[in-house]
C-alpha cells in the first residue's frame, strides 16, 4: 500500500512510524520535518500527505503533530479526505469501520512506542463497514465535500 506521512516534527515516534510502515510491506511517502528541506508546518505538511490520498497518489496517509489536532484538521480540509485523531487502538478501529477514515492522525506527544504499533495493527486490519447506516453516514460526508467544491 502507498502511505503518505506528514510530521511537523522530527521526533523519535514519528520515525518509528515511518519505519513500522516499512517494515509492514508499505511504500512510504513522506512530508514535513521527515523529509529535510520540505514545508515542516502541520498545516502545510499535513494538507500535503491528505491530498495525496484525495488525488489517488497514496491509498492513506498518516499525520502527526505535537497533539495530532492540527494535523487532522488540516488534512479534513482536503475534500474526500476522512482524517481520524486516534490515540488508541478502540479508535483507530472504529474510524476505520465506522467512518470509512482514510487519513490517520497521530499525537507526538503521547503516543508510545507500543500504543502506536496497537494503533497501526487496529487501523491496518480494519476496513470499512458494510451496514447501511454506517455507509450512509459516510455518503453524508462525502455530499459535504461536493457541497464545498461546489460553493468554489
Amino acid at each position: 500500500m502507498r502511505i503518505s506521512v506528514s510530521s511537523d516534527m522530527d521526533e523519535p515516534v514519528a520515525r518509528l512510524l515511518v519505519e513500522e510502515l516499512r517494515a509492514r510491506g508499505h511504500e512510504v511517502r513522506a512530508y514535513g520535518a521527515l523529509n529535510p528541506g520540505a514545508d515542516p508546518r502541520w498545516a502545510a505538511c499535513s494538507e500535503r500527505a491528505a491530498r495525496e490520498v484525495a488525488e489517488g497518489r497514496a491509498d492513506q496517509a498518516v499525520v502527526c503533530c505535537w497533539t495530532g489536532t492540527g494535523a487532522s484538521i488540516a488534512a479534513n480540509k482536503v475534500p474526500g479526505v476522512r482524517a481520524a485523531l486516534c490515540a488508541d487502538a478502540y479508535t483507530a478501529d472504529g474510524a476505520r469501520r465506522w467512518n470509512d477514515a482514510n487519513v490517520l492522525a497521530i499525537g507526538l506527544r503521547l503516543t508510545s512506542a507500543p500504543v502506536l504499533r496497537e494503533i497501526l495493527d487496529a487501523w491496518f486490519a480494519g476496513g470499512p463497514s458494510t451496514d447501511a447506516e454506517d455507509r450512509d453516514n459516510v455518503a453524508h460526508v462525502e455530499r459535504l465535500d461536493e457541497d464545498r467544491r461546489a460553493a468554489r
